[in-house]
């Protein structure tokens, strides 16, 4: 083998990114937590305010927008250096926090409803 061959193999190498496995799962399991309590809080909210219906989803997905943008804005708007993909930080977990939602809204809408009557 030449050492042109040795050198372009090299260059071919380097340019492969490498993760630990170890700081992205870290990293992962942060996101996760973020939205989920961002999804109670959001979920809080919109009871408190009194979101019906379509409405309240629609606050969901909004909230859980600015929360990939906040995100994002964290990580530097480089989301390759700590995370596989871009996906990972705009899109992991955006439904799994929906269920923490649907309960936290309900109930304080119920509780509002009580509390008017």
């Amino acid at each position: 083998m030449g050492s042109s061959e040795k050198r372009s193999k090299d260059v071919v190498m380097s340019d492969i990114p490498t993760f630990s496995a170890e700081n992205l799962q870290k990293n992962l399991k942060v996101i996760q937590n973020c939205r989920t309590f961002l999804s109670i809080i959001a979920g809080v909210l919109a009871g408190i305010i009194g979101f019906t219906g379509l409405t309240g989803f629609v606050f969901y997905f909004v909230v859980m927008l600015i929360t990939s943008v906040g995100l994002m804005a964290k990580a530097g708007f480089s989301a390759d250096v700590y995370f596989d993909s871009w996906n990972r930080v705009l899109f992991d977990g955006f439904l799994g926090g929906l269920m923490s939602f649907v309960l936290f809204w309900t109930y304080p809408f119920n509780l509002n409803i009580w509390w008017s009557n």
